[in-house]
């Protein structure tokens, strides 16, 4: 059977940078983004490369966007092996006065990481017309432990409770999942440090000082660990691990 790999958010830095990294092993893609036509640049530049992409829309804050989406994509004869579950969204982690977050932001992160790609994964295990055997989700340094104030200089408002509440939980659901859908389907986790690109220099170098590699992760480094854990051969033996790629930030 074709390797295809669906990847959710993959317009994202994260989500493009481990689909160029599957495209070059030789797997098949399909794309997310809430507009379809924002997959389409990515796409191209990824077919030119020799690889297979489908680009679908895939908004994970519309039930009705998530549960018809394997349907939607095996109606085209596309069938889904692997799932690579990364879509995030930025307005989710807006915090208000004081750095209280708001209780909508909160549920629609906790939806966005969990509730959401939960029911969109149990879609393709029940859709006879996909033969899912893999499933690997993007979680954080921030499900495995807590904000560090030495970071952000001792205010913690622009590192949301509800992104690291969240990301616990669905390292947890990987758990969940790796026991439910045994022995047909794998599900493991990537739990990343921060990636360069997002911040300032001075916060860059005020997480080299903190992280045991002296420096924050670079995109391109994204895909091997997800590769890793999608390879049926390598690493048939992992089901329900968190591997945690953040350069050591956990370890101290």
């Amino acid at each position: 059977m074709t390797k295809t790999a669906l990847i959710t958010g993959a317009t994202g830095k994260l989500g493009a940078s481990i689909a160029r990294h599957l495209g070059g092993l030789g797997w098949d893609l399909v794309l997310t983004s809430r507009d379809a036509l924002r997959c389409d640049p990515l796409a191209a530049e990824l077919r030119t490369a020799g690889a297979t992409v489908h680009c679908v829309a895939l908004d994970l804050l519309n039930e009705q966007s998530t549960e018809t989406l394997a349907a939607r994509i095996a109606d085209t004869g596309v069938s889904v092996t692997h799932i690579v579950s990364n879509a995030r969204s930025l307005d989710t982690l807006k915090v208000g006065d004081q750095g209280v977050s708001h209780p909508q932001a909160f549920l629609d992160e906790f939806s966005i990481d969990v509730v959401a790609p939960y029911r969109m994964i149990m879609q393709f295990v029940h859709d006879p017309r996909h033969g899912l055997k893999g499933v690997v989700a993007i979680g954080s340094q921030y499900g495995e432990v807590g904000p560090n104030p030495a970071l952000y200089e001792g205010d913690l408002s622009s590192s949301p409770v509800q992104y690291g509440t969240a990301k616990a939980a669905l390292h947890h659901l990987t758990r969940e999942l790796a026991v439910r859908l045994a022995p047909s389907v794998r599900v493991n986790c990537v739990a990343y440090g921060g990636f360069v690109g997002r911040t300032d220099e001075a916060f860059q170098e005020r997480y080299a000082r903190l992280a045991p590699l002296g420096r924050m992760l670079e995109p391109g480094e994204a895909g091997g660990p997800v590769a890793f854990l999608l390879d049926d051969t390598a690493a048939s033996a992992v089901t329900g691990h968190v591997l945690v790629a953040d350069g050591g930030w956990s370890i101290w």
